[in-house]
């Protein structure tokens, strides 16, 4: 007849009695900033939605939704906790009463909060008693999924702009783009965990386009198909979630023309829902960036998460990819990206490798964020390309497998053609470290295994265990020894003498 809830924190109780008079009770030291659910957040998350009340929070929570609230509707919310939160969640959202103080009161934390991008969800409620919150919305008989189609409808009215431009900017397979002068596209590859980027590099003509339409493929193939991925592995995309390609360099014909040819390989007839092709030819480098940045948010809603992200030339999205500060913003946006929406962002990086470096700031900072960096270059072999590991970010770039792929004219596509001899592989490695002895040893005569170890973690952005297996590997080869005045240090090695004295 007359129930009650309790609310229990640490050093104190809330109690709830919804029939009763007064229905509030409490006992105990609340502190100053009163909240409950905070301590149940995950470390980072999508969407946080302030509540006004406990009740909601768990309502929220029963349905998968992370929620918090304060001890009223009408408290001032602590900007300082909100800033804290901006920082584990992409939306923060007020989910008041839709009755008359709880609209005032989300109206008036909105304005209060609009430096750290909060904004207010109004329920389909007419504000009664009955019918004004999230819990009664849900006793209704609405479910998570009607929840959630709300919630993408609230992105479709805070995107609207972009969102409306960028439809624009979609490739129409109902209405092709009028036939015009082929050119030479670079391409875009997905590859690496959940979580990380993934960088891809290489002049033109190289095959990138046709590599990374090959992992695209694979994204959104059938689950019984046999498709040639050209050495590369791809997990099924067993729930359709969204595969996204933005093309910042190619003309709208070239791009319709590279997914047409993409989809030939995945062996599917029409496209795929899921696959969602831009070209951002057309807009500023900014406007680039924040067009992917809200519609990736979306598309993750809507297809229930977000399997690839490809960027075709990631060098479009700033003015100059030598300036340190744009570099170091773009790349760290977009790894905040990757962890936010569990997904892998593949990065096409239109510049030619120095050894085992990117060149410029862009390709230093992409470098040091992606979890692997892959390489395509012509092979001595002209007809085929071979695709060369930069980094890794658990093992050795250069004990991965020299891959090769070449165009079938009977296929009528790129196919792969299996790994480089061992030896070959033996050969690349020592040329590079080589090189990156040369540049160590240029700087100073001598040098001490553990200084010399930091250098080529520093140089080579490798692990400590990767290091010292390089260093036992250059003096095998003798490329380094050590120094016969002081054994606590290596000199350059004998390697570097014989070569100098072959050359004319």
């Amino acid at each position: 007849a007359e129930p009650m809830y309790g609310y229990k924190g640490k050093q104190h109780i809330k109690l709830y009695r919804p029939f009763s008079t007064p229905r509030f009770l409490y006992g105990g030291s609340f502190g100053e900033n009163y909240c409950f659910g905070l301590e149940q957040l995950p470390a980072k998350g999508d969407t946080l939605f302030i509540t006004g009340g406990e009740k909601d929070v768990l309502s929220l929570a029963a349905h998968g939704f992370h929620a918090i609230c304060f001890n009223s509707e009408t408290v001032t919310i602590p900007p300082t906790l909100v800033y804290r939160l901006t920082f584990r969640f992409k939306h923060i959202v007020l989910l008041f009463d839709m009755d008359k103080t709880g609209r005032e009161s989300s109206c008036k934390q909105e304005k209060l909060l609009e430096e750290f991008g909060v904004k207010r969800l109004l329920l389909p409620l007419p504000g009664t008693k009955e019918e004004k919150d999230i819990s009664d919305y849900f006793k209704a008989g609405n479910t998570r999924e009607d929840f959630l189609k709300l919630f993408i409808e609230f992105l479709d009215n805070l995107y609207s702009d972009t969102l409306i431009m960028l439809k624009s900017c979609e490739i129409d397979f109902n209405n092709p783009p009028a036939k015009a002068q082929e050119i030479i596209s670079a391409g875009d590859v997905p590859l690496g965990t959940q979580g990380n980027l993934f960088g891809i590099t290489g002049g033109e003509g190289t095959g990138k386009s046709n590599y990374v339409a090959a992992i695209v493929a694979g994204c959104i193939c059938p689950a019984d198909a046999e498709v040639d991925t050209l050495g590369i592995q791809i997990t099924a995309n067993g729930r359709h979630k969204a595969v996204l390609l933005y093309d910042t360099e190619q003309s709208e014909v070239q791009l319709f023309k590279n997914v047409s040819n993409l989809l030939a390989r995945a062996k599917q007839p029409d496209k795929p829902d899921e696959l969602k092709a831009f070209c951002l030819t057309g807009m500023s480098r900014k406007e680039r960036l924040n067009a992917i940045v809200q519609s990736m948010d979306k598309f993750y809603y809507q297809y229930g998460g977000i399997q690839l992200v490809v960027i075709d030339g990631i060098a479009d999205l700033v003015k100059s990819a030598n300036d340190e500060a744009e570099s170091v913003a773009v790349i760290d946006e977009l790894y905040r990206l990757a962890g936010i929406y569990n997904t892998c962002i593949l990065c096409v990086l239109h510049f030619v490798p120095n050894g085992l470096k990117l060149r410029g700031h862009l390709g230093s900072e992409l470098q040091r964020k992606a979890a692997t960096i892959l390489s395509i270059e012509k092979d001595e072999e002209p007809t085929q390309s071979v695709v060369k590991a930069l980094k890794v970010r658990d093992g050795s770039p250069l004990d991965v497998p020299l891959m090769l792929f070449a165009w079938d004219k009977e296929a009528g596509m790129h196919v792969y053609k299996g790994e480089k001899p061992r030896e070959e592989k033996e050969k690349r490695k020592e040329r590079e470290l080589v090189n990156v002895a040369r540049d160590i040893f240029g700087r100073q005569t001598r040098i001490t295994y553990i200084d010399l170890c930091e250098q080529l973690q520093q140089v080579l952005d490798i692990k400590e265990r990767t290091a010292k297996s390089y260093i036992r590997f250059m003096r095998e080869r003798d490329i380094i020894t050590k120094d016969t005045a002081n054994q606590s240090c290596f000199v350059i090695g004998s390697y570097h003498l014989q070569r100098n004295a072959s050359c004319p």
